[in-house]
């Protein structure tokens, strides 16, 4: 019997289940878009990656299969979308079963990662770069995985404060 792959919000399990590192792949999963991030396969920096138009579910695997296979991904962070006070609504379950979806069709590990403020915290960036509402509107849902993808390797790497 094939065990199942793990999906954790313990960035302690997750590494465990990466022993020698390897590229990590952080998705950001909107309503209409999922913006990607990915890192290097030593967990240094994330880097903001392509947005793609969400669709039926066996649509978006076979594009984030390619993604993953395109770049040797060997981990999934995937942001979980708590409320402020640390609760859960609907738009979590959702990234749960998303998650859960897609441990199964790509057969890598996951970490949930809570995503409070990775949405605000791209945006202040893009600005401070002096990008236009219209790029920024274009490349947030990507910066925000990038955010994402950053705290969780921080975490990974104990470089987190």
């Amino acid at each position: 019997m094939v065990e199942p792959p793990l999906i954790t919000e313990s960035s302690a399990d997750f590494a465990a289940a990466l022993p020698d590192g390897g590229t990590l792949l952080a998705l950001d999963l909107g309503t209409k878009t999922i913006g990607t991030a990915t890192c290097d396969a030593g967990w240094h920096f994330a880097t903001a990656g392509k947005t793609i138009a969400r669709g039926k579910f066996g649509r978006d695997l076979e594009t984030l299969a390619a993604l993953v296979r395109e770049r040797a991904v060997k981990g999934l962070v995937v942001g979980l979308p708590r409320n402020m006070d640390g609760s859960e609504g609907p738009r979590a379950q959702s990234s749960r079963a998303y998650a859960r979806n897609l441990a199964s069709g790509l057969g890598l590990p996951v970490l949930l990662w809570d995503e409070r403020w990775s949405t605000a915290s791209a945006e202040r960036d893009m600005i401070g770069q002096d990008l236009s509402r219209r790029k920024r509107a274009e490349r947030i849902d990507s910066h925000a995985a990038a955010v994402i993808l950053q705290g969780a390797i921080d975490a990974l790497t104990g470089a987190a404060f």
